[in-house]
Parts: structure tokens; C-alpha cells; sequence
């Protein structure tokens, strides 16, 4: 079943927020929950995830009817990727070095960025790529 396609730019937004504020204060909680946040949504799709939640339950019945649906697969991997680059980061902000912890998370922030921003999914246009690859090969 399609999802409507305001749903994971909302919580692109929300991820764009937390994310922002990890690097501002360095808080390794704040990135813990937003791991847990990716695992829920890698793991049962984007409506699943805490922000699709919030989506579903206090923006959408504020929003007339959507204009656009999209598949979930290409989000739900997009959660995937940003799940390991924030185990990566938290890695690194607990573990060391600091700068992996940066990078990492700027890396998240960016893509979420981009698709709350622009409505530009990086994990989606990976998932495309993968598809299109896995296909050909067979």
C-alpha cells in the first residue's frame, strides 16, 4: 500500500532537527533516540517510525487530502542507510575518535536536509539504483 509522500518528508524535517541539534550540543542520548527512530523505520517502514507516527496522528488530519503517494520501499531503505550512519556516529561519539561522530552524523544531516528541504530522498534514489542494479544482473 502507498504511503502519502508528505509523511517521510515530515520526519526528514523532524530527523533534520535532531540531528542539527546532536552536532550543536553533542548529546549522544539525542542520537541514541534518533537511531532508535531509524531502526523503527528501517525495520517496519516509515509509518512505523516514531515521526510517521506523529505524522499520521497530529499533521496529516490538519492537511487536506494528499495530492501524492509513493511507494514505502524506497523510504524504508532510506531509514536503513540513515540507521548506520547514525550507529557510526554514535560509535563515534562514544567511542571515539569524535570527528567519526561529526562526520557521520553531518553525513545523516545532510540527507535528511535535502529531503525536507527539497523533497530530494538520497536512501530513495539509492534504493532506485540498487533496484535498477539487481535487476540488470539477473
Amino acid at each position: 500500500m502507498d504511503i502519502d509522500a508528505r509523511g517521510p518528508r515530515f520526519g526528514a524535517a523532524v530527523t533534520t532537527v535532531v540531528l542539527a541539534v546532536v552536532l550543536i550540543t553533542g548529546s549522544t542520548w539525542l542520537l541514541a533516540w534518533q537511531v532508535l527512530a531509524f531502526a523503527l523505520g528501517a525495520s517496519g517502514g516509515v509509518a512505523r517510525s516514531p515521526y510517521g507516527w506523529l505524522f499520521r496522528k497530529v499533521v496529516r488530519p490538519r492537511l487536506g487530502p494528499p495530492a501524492q503517494f509513493e511507494s514505502p520501499q524506497p523510504p524504508q531503505f532510506a531509514q536503513a542507510v540513515g540507521l548506520v550512519f547514525a550507529v557510526v556516529g554514535l560509535i563515534g561519539f562514544t567511542a571515539g575518535p569524535d570527528w567519526l561522530g561529526f562526520a557521520a552524523t553531518g553525513c545523516a544531516l545532510a540527507a535528511a536536509f535535502l529531503n525536507a528541504a527539497f523533497g530530494y530522498c538520497l536512501g530513495c534514489e539509492m534504493y532506485l539504483l540498487v533496484r535498477r542494479l539487481t535487476v540488470r544482473a539477473q
